[in-house]
């Protein structure tokens, strides 16, 4: 029996196929990744008990997700880097974490926006190892020295590149060791392999309360931020991608209410009424301490969720000088955060 010859196809017809199909690929390829539409939002926090993030818990414990009809949950990574990662894989719906993500992702063609502002400032501290004390009076003073941030492509890493900067230091003249942040951080300092580092509450008070770190730096308040970056900062935030807002209204505008919610619960409440509020495992078996971190972090929070005015540009100042992603760049900074969802959620309904 003769074998059948296969059908060929005439040529004509191979390229408008071959183009369709290509070009449905770069269609594909172009299109966001969202998590499922499982009516459940997730979102990743950049490390859930730093204090910078804690309205992401506060909102969850005081059920205002759930007054808005909303099922939340609530995941932790601790360096804002690998959450935003999260975020451009649809695993999660959103971010809690740095604002300049926003304007770094810009730079690589993807399309973030900042829906709630939460800190006005980094509430940031630069620690100094006990043991380098004597030789580390200021950012000056870091030359061959060893500086831990919590990740390489983290906002840690820009800002002490900047801070190092204006005392007219590069990069090159000194090290940057990724070490984490709680409990990996307060190990990096306590067995030396860092003469200095960048975090946040409550880690930086369980340092300096134990006499291990002493402050460098202080970014908790707006005043001590103007004097180390030249203006207000604007860093924790919720952040999604803009064609989710786009389209899922309702809800980012449902999560911004309950963020708008929970920072006037801040401004409105003593640190202890709001540390009653949050689960008893974030003290650390010292409230005390929690307490007073949390205290020191009060006035970093925003009123009202907003942006700051100039805000955004103090930070692409920031990211334009280090961050190679950003250098050279036009930012159109825009679109990488908005007010509506803020405004729209001080309407009642």
């Amino acid at each position: 029996m003769r074998a059948s010859r296969g059908v060929r196809t005439p040529k004509a017809f191979v390229k408008p196929v071959l183009a369709a199909v290509f070009g449905a690929s770069l269609a594909l390829a172009a299109v966001p990744s969202f998590a499922a539409d499982s009516g459940k939002i997730t979102i990743m926090v950049g490390g859930i008990t730093k204090m910078i993030y804690l309205p992401a818990k506060l909102a969850e414990q005081l059920g205002y997700f759930k007054d808005e009809g909303l099922n939340v949950e609530l995941l932790s990574q601790p360096a804002g880097v690998d959450a935003e990662n999260e975020l451009l894989a649809g695993a999660v719906q959103a971010v809690v974490g740095f604002y300049d993500h926003s304007i770094d992702l810009q730079s690589k063609g993807k399309e973030v926006e900042a829906i709630t502002v939460f800190g006005q400032v980094p509430g940031e501290v630069e620690l100094v190892n006990a043991k380098s004390r004597d030789t580390i009076k200021s950012m000056a003073d870091i030359k061959g020295k060893t500086l831990g941030v919590t990740g390489l492509g983290a906002s840690t890493n820009f800002l002490t590149q900047y801070l190092a900067a204006k005392h007219g230091i590069t990069s090159s003249q000194f090290s940057v060791l990724p070490v984490g942040a709680d409990n990996t951080f307060i190990a990096a300092i306590k067995q030396n392999r860092i003469d200095a580092g960048m975090t946040t509450e409550p880690t930086a008070s369980r340092l300096i309360n134990t006499g291990d770190a002493a402050v460098l730096v202080d970014m908790r308040t707006l005043k001590g931020t103007v004097d180390a970056l030249g203006g207000a900062y604007p860093a924790s935030s919720l952040y999604v991608q803009r064609a989710w807002a786009d389209t899922h209204k309702e809800e980012a505008t449902k999560l911004a209410r309950a963020f708008v919610k929970t920072l006037k619960y801040i401004h409105t409440h003593s640190a202890a009424e709001i540390a009653e509020k949050m689960p008893k495992d974030y003290y650390a078996n010292n409230k005390a301490l929690y307490l007073q971190a949390l205290q020191n972090s009060l006035p970093m929070y925003s009123p009202d969720g907003r942006m700051p005015k100039d805000g955004p540009e103090t930070v692409l100042k920031v990211l334009s000088a280090f961050n190679p992603n950003v250098k050279g760049k036009h930012i159109d900074l825009s679109k990488t955060y908005t007010n509506a969802f803020v405004d729209a959620a001080n309407v009642p309904k």
